[in-house]
């Protein structure tokens, strides 16, 4: 599991898409905490911190002491908007976790034995569907990934989350029949096309 990290925020007066606007032309990033049936808390973050955080990786999958004027809340980001032009955070959306909390969070797929797979050694290639599962866990105790082993996987097999071990302490968010991934066929080559006939000979 992601170490406990800590981020710093303040406390927004303001809502509404006006207020969000100025926020973000001082350099920072509006945002909501919610949840532990506790009133909305509108907050705003520096927005270098936040960017580098989001793209350091499992962002989503990370809980945070979150620091807002000197109160410490215990959160996990729930999600985030990006501009759709520059790719950067524009809103920021955090969960505040009770003590105890089981949460779904969406767990990275770890692919392992490809390169020693029957069906890849005959020309197979793996169609991985999922990147990631969404398992329900304590917040205390999520994991850093679903370790997979598909060495023993020939032509044609599906792998399905029931067919699979999970972390330690987590269960499936979805159903258990949903496909992971599976080994398809090589793909047939095409038929070089035909000669053309040569043309009669003259008389």
């Amino acid at each position: 599991m992601a170490a406990n990290e800590t981020l710093s925020a303040t406390v927004r007066a303001k809502g509404g898409k006006g207020a969000a606007r100025a926020e973000r032309r001082l350099g920072r990033v509006p945002g909501v905490i919610y949840g532990d049936k506790k009133p909305p808390v509108l907050i705003s973050l520096d927005y270098k911190t936040l960017h580098l955080r989001i793209y350091a990786g499992h962002f989503k999958s990370t809980v945070f002491t979150l620091e807002v004027d000197g109160e410490k809340h215990r959160v996990i980001p729930r999600d985030y908007q990006l501009d759709p032009v520059k790719d950067t955070p524009v809103h920021v959306d955090f969960l505040r976790l009770g003590a105890g909390a089981e949460i779904s969070v969406d767990i990275p797929i770890h692919i392992h034995g490809a390169d020693t797979a029957p069906g890849v050694k005959l020309g197979g290639t793996v169609n991985l569907v999922l990147h990631s599962l969404s398992l329900l866990c304590n917040a205390d105790h999520i994991p850093d990934g679903v370790e997979i082993d598909i060495s023993g996987m020939g032509i044609g097999d599906t792998l399905h989350i029931a067919d699979i071990k999970l972390p330690a302490g987590t269960r499936p968010a979805t159903k258990e029949n949903v496909t992971i991934l599976s080994v398809m066929a090589p793909a047939e080559a095409e038929p070089a096309p035909a000669a053309a006939p040569a043309p009669a000979a003259k008389k």
